[in-house]
């Protein structure tokens, strides 16, 4: 893409980043208790610096709501001019990391536990701001702004509570009205306020900005404090504004097509950024996932849509003061009670419903309200401990009648020593004397595990019964017999993917469909029951649609290393995706509920190599007066004059993604910055996937490091 191309593109999308940052920056630094100009500082600092070296190109960085408590905790114990030097010492420890290349250690972490304290801290920034829109004063303390709560929602409100009320009813509804993105809600709820407070000639508290900013600028001091408080709190900052940042690159990178992040470079950039903010009396900075995700949203294709929002701030900043301070504090407190509440993520907590993962979620949350930021994480991060192991010893033991005289004994899951109790009960309930078959699916067997199930067997056949024991994976108990159980750390990955592989292992028991189902229901059911039984309580909540062929050589759980309930598929001939208001609405509906319905956040479809569809279309298809000629006429696509076969199968993907935002669902999403399209090409001779790149219409290899 040329330069003046990316620049047409990244100049648009820089305003409208710059128009959601204003009113965010100096809310921040409000809810912070930092001056104003702290926040538009690092704004600007995280546009430019940041920006001209960041290793996510697309991603936006400026003071984010996720630090605000920590930095309200910093300068409350060491001031303001500590503080700067804390965030400064901070940005060096980011850089350290980034340098010994250590980027990706910090997403080791476990989201549940990063989302849990996000969803924490906007619990605690909401807490304290509706008290300052409610026209009181915000506590030290989460507890005690709960506690005052009920009292000042019932005490006397004037002009500030109406004016904080109207912006919270503009940010709410502004979206719904109002489609173009050239109009955030945040600009429209800032200037509707602030217009209405003037016209009024409304006595409320307002921005205050120095006069000469860049005399008014915050140098660093040596805090006066102990090392050890210092080292903490300069550590806090760093890697939580660390995790934070890549979390939102890894983010980022599911919403475009462009370069992948690198994200050691991604950490020195934070890192000299947050440096450089500190210096100059900023807050501290980090990847905001919110204008980020707008930046891809309004269009960026490079860092230059954030170099020139951080640009335009300064410039505003530098010639329009006086204009900032005509918005009413009110209202900046109300646009970070909605911030704060958006970091409680309904989605999230789907997720990690599903996944099994909510008490972590809920402990961090819950402990960080209650104590404090790092008590909250290390309480949390204990939990997801916990579950860990729990999860490690976990296994699944059940007996069952296989006929007269036949018992079945069925042991999944992990089986180590500490579970060996459940298995010595279980195999209890078989009555003596009788055939009985052990059924192992196990990803782990242990050496006193093992003893257990071989003394049991051993003494059943003594007092008279028979005992087989049938692996599905190869040989932990097996292994075991010989002496060799220490030979591997894991057994091979239990995966839907091989079908033919593993249905080939004894092919002559399952020709017919039935003894194949029977054989899933010995074999396999025990390995996917309990996952099942979830998504049959909880319901389907699939991450994307995948619009796909219907060619009986791909297998989109095979390709994708998915597994149930991970995908939301549509099959077809030719992987064809009919224009919105065409005679054929199957596809339609199936798009229409899986985002408005199911809320998939991307709509990926694959074509492949070999596809007949493409063939017939190169060809000239079939004539329209049979159904599959007029399946085929839907695509959008004239191959007449094509010869190359890969070319046209690419073609066709990027055609259907042209045809799937003719949908108004699917373009208000992606415009939200709720939906992502991708186009996918399966090479079946190669086994291999590439990406289509929908503006060159081209195929190229999936980066190795693609989310």
């Amino acid at each position: 893409m040329s330069v003046l191309k990316a620049f047409r593109h990244d100049v648009p999308s820089s305003i409208v980043v710059f128009l959601i940052a204003i009113p965010l920056s100096l809310g921040i630094a409000a809810a912070s208790g930092a001056p104003l100009l702290s926040g538009l500082i690092a704004a600007v600092v995280g546009g430019v610096v940041v920006g001209l070296l960041s290793g996510a190109p697309l991603q936006v960085s400026g003071p984010a709501a996720g630090l605000t408590v920590i930095v309200a905790g910093t300068i409350g114990d060491f001031g303001l001019a500590g503080t700067a030097a804390i965030v400064a010492l901070a940005g060096g420890v980011q850089i350290l990391l980034g340098v010994a290349r250590l980027g990706r250690a910090a997403l080791a972490l476990s989201p549940a536990v990063v989302h849990g304290m996000l969803a924490g801290i906007g619990l605690v920034i909401a807490l304290s701001q509706i008290h300052v829109l409610l026209g009181g004063d915000a506590q030290s303390e989460a507890w005690k702004n709960l506690r005052d709560l009920p009292a000042q929602i019932a005490g006397g409100h004037g002009v500030s509570t109406l004016l904080g009320v109207l912006t919270i009813a503009v940010l709410l509804f502004w979206p719904r009205l109002v489609k173009t993105s050239l109009l955030p809600a945040a600009l429209a709820a800032v200037v509707v306020t602030t217009a209405l407070a003037a016209a009024i000639g409304a006595d409320v508290k307002r921005v205050d900005l120095p006069d000469r900013p860049l005399d008014e600028l915050i140098f660093p001091r040596w805090p006066d404090a102990g090392l050890g408080p210092i080292a903490v709190a300069v550590l806090t900052i760093a890697l939580v504004a660390s995790v934070e940042s890549l979390l939102s690159a890894v983010a980022v990178d599911r919403m475009h097509d462009g370069p992948r992040a690198d994200l050691n470079r991604e950490l020195v950039a934070q890192g000299v950024g947050n440096t450089a903010s500190g210096l100059l009396g900023g807050l501290p900075i980090t990847g905001v996932i919110v204008r980020s995700s707008t930046n891809v949203a309004a269009g960026a294709r490079t860092r230059m849509s954030a170099v020139l929002h951080g640009l335009w701030i300064a410039v505003f900043v530098l010639l329009c003061a006086p204009l900032l301070e005509t918005i009413p504090m009110a209202t900046l407190a109300a646009v970070l009670v909605v911030v704060g509440l958006r970091l409680i993520s309904l989605a999230q907590i789907r997720t990690y419903i599903r996944h099994r993962e909510l008490p972590t979620y809920l402990i961090t949350a819950v402990a960080v309200v209650a104590t404090d930021l790092l008590t909250g994480v290390a309480l949390g991060l204990g939990a997801a401990v916990l579950t860990m192991l729990w999860r490690i010893v976990r296994c699944d033991a059940r007996v069952v009648t296989a006929g007269p005289g036949e018992w079945t004994v069925t042991i999944s899951g992990t089986l180590a020593f500490v579970g060996s109790g459940r298995v010595i009960r279980t195999l209890a309930l078989v009555p003596p004397g009788h055939q009985v078959t052990v059924e192992l699916h196990l990803d782990y067997l242990d050496h006193g595990a093992f003893q257990v199930i071989d003394d049991w067997r051993s003494n059943y056949e003594k007092a008279g019964g028979t005992v087989t024991v049938r692996e599905t994976n190869d040989g932990w108990f097996s292994r075991a017999t010989s002496g060799r159980l220490g030979d591997g750390k894991t057994a091979p990955a239990r995966r839907f993917g091989s079908w033919t592989q593993w249905q080939d292992r004894d092919r002559q028991r399952r020709d017919a469909m039935g003894a194949g189902i029977r054989e899933f229901e010995r074999s396999v059911a025990p390995l996917v029951r309990p996952h099942l039984a979830g998504l049959a309580r909880d319901g389907q909540q699939p991450e994307q649609l995948f619009i796909t062929c219907a060619d009986s050589r791909l297998v989109p759980n095979l390709i994708t290393t998915s597994g149930p309930g991970d995908l939301f598929c549509v099959r077809n001939v030719g992987n064809i995706v009919p224009p919105s208001g065409g005679a054929d609405v199957s596809v339609g509906a199936a798009i229409e509920f899986a985002v408005s319905v199911l809320g998939v956040g991307t709509i990926t479809v694959c074509g492949h190599s070999g596809c007949g569809a493409v063939r017939a279309l190169m060809k000239g298809g079939f004539g329209e007066d049979q159904a599959l000629g007029s399946w085929l006429s839907q695509s959008g696509v004239d191959f007449s004059d094509c010869a190359d076969e890969e070319r046209c199968v690419t073609a066709n993907v990027a055609q259907q993604l042209a045809n799937l935002r003719t949908y108004p669902v699917v373009r208000e999403a992606e415009a939200d910055g709720r939906l992502t399209l991708t186009g996918l090409v399966f090479d079946l001779a190669e086994a291999r996937m590439y990406t289509v790149c929908p503006v060159r219409g081209v195929r190229e290899p999936l980066p190795v490091n693609a989310s």
